[in-house]
């Protein structure tokens, strides 16, 4: 499986089939998204989430729920994030109550 990176500050990549994208982030997912092939997916990537966000470019939300209540901790959305009407496309309930969430945005 094909990997693209999205980084600041590495210059060049060790991981076997990995591609760095270089410059405007945006502008390089907006590429990749034109090109045939599978869905691009992002993990853990609070910022580059946000750039995206910022240029309408996420197509698709998965939102997990752990069965777990923090007291504090990361936001999802930094403070000023535009908003953005959805629509519930799908749920998934795994054992012991981890719920899935699959949203998308209303255009």
């Amino acid at each position: 499986m094909a990997k693209y990176v999205a980084s600041t500050t590495l210059r060049e990549l060790e991981w076997e089939n990995s591609h760095l994208i270089e410059g405007d982030v945006a502008e390089g997912m907006a590429k990749l998204k034109q090109q045939p092939g599978q869905d691009l997916v992002i993990y853990r990537c609070h910022d580059l989430m946000h750039s995206l966000l910022e240029h309408d470019l996420i197509d698709e939300y998965r939102i997990l729920v752990h069965p777990v209540l923090l007291g504090k901790g990361r936001s999802l959305f930094k403070d000023g994030a535009q908003r953005v009407n959805l629509d519930l496309v799908d749920t998934t309930v795994i054992p012991p109550g981890l719920a899935i969430l699959t949203y998308q945005p209303v255009r």
